[in-house]
């Protein structure tokens, strides 16, 4: 074995160390699915992270990026995905792609995810990630996300990465019928409660899960 392949094999013994023991602290307090949990590990946090916070990749802390966004917190991550109820599904929207973490989780439960951002930037950085990961089922879109996408509608399942105050009639128009959208719904007073819609027989029914967290949906223009 050479130099570099024994320290490739060292640094990829010490990430995996380092997603376990975050995804057995996320699962001490909230128990995670065995697809969510396997989805979890497979995604190296660090990738998404700023280079000046490189050391808190594997907390369960949200970090701050470029743009005034932020990355989630694996745990809220790790919520958000099992809330979503992935198992069986094919295609999932998320509103609000940031570094690309939520969606390269997601990429491991649903054959294909459309992720839409509004903040060019970012959306050029998780797209290299992306490529550097290999991820090829994950399509990228440079719009506002409260548009959707209805070239590729009927979704199984439609993701706010992001806290709208509400949600828009379009989005519920390309949610396939037996469908989850899963948003953190703005209160008002900075409360923000993790909604979950259902579509049946093309009527909309709601649960309120917990309460969260999340950056606003941005509103007006796309940002070059």
């Amino acid at each position: 074995m050479t130099k570099s392949s024994f320290m490739k094999n060292i640094q990829r013994r010490e990430v995996e160390y380092q997603l376990n023991k975050m995804v057995e602290e996320i699962d001490k307090r909230f128990k995670l699915d065995n697809s969510i949990k396997q989805a979890m590990l497979s995604v190296d946090r660090e990738l998404f992270v700023p280079q000046m916070f490189k050391h808190f990749a594997y907390t369960l802390d949200a970090l701050p990026m470029s743009s005034e966004q932020w990355i989630s917190s694996p745990l809220t991550v790790a919520k958000m995905t099992q809330f979503l109820e992935p198992n069986g599904c094919d295609r999932v929207l998320e509103i609000g792609c940031g570094s690309g973490y939520q969606a390269a989780v997601l990429s491991k439960l649903f054959n294909r995810v459309f992720t839409i951002e509004r903040i060019d930037s970012l959306l050029q950085e998780a797209k290299e990630r992306f490529r550097e990961l290999n991820i090829k089922n994950i399509l990228t879109k440079f719009e506002d996300g409260n548009k959707g996408w209805d070239a590729f509608a009927p979704f199984d399942r439609i993701l706010f990465s992001a806290s709208p105050e509400k949600i828009p009639d379009v989005l519920f128009d390309q949610l396939k019928d037996g469908g989850i959208l899963l948003a953190p719904i703005e209160q008002g007073g900075g409360l923000q409660l993790i909604t979950r819609f259902y579509k049946k027989n093309g009527t909309i029914t709601e649960e309120t899960i917990e309460a969260c967290n999340f950056v606003p949906v941005l509103e007006g223009t796309v940002y070059k």
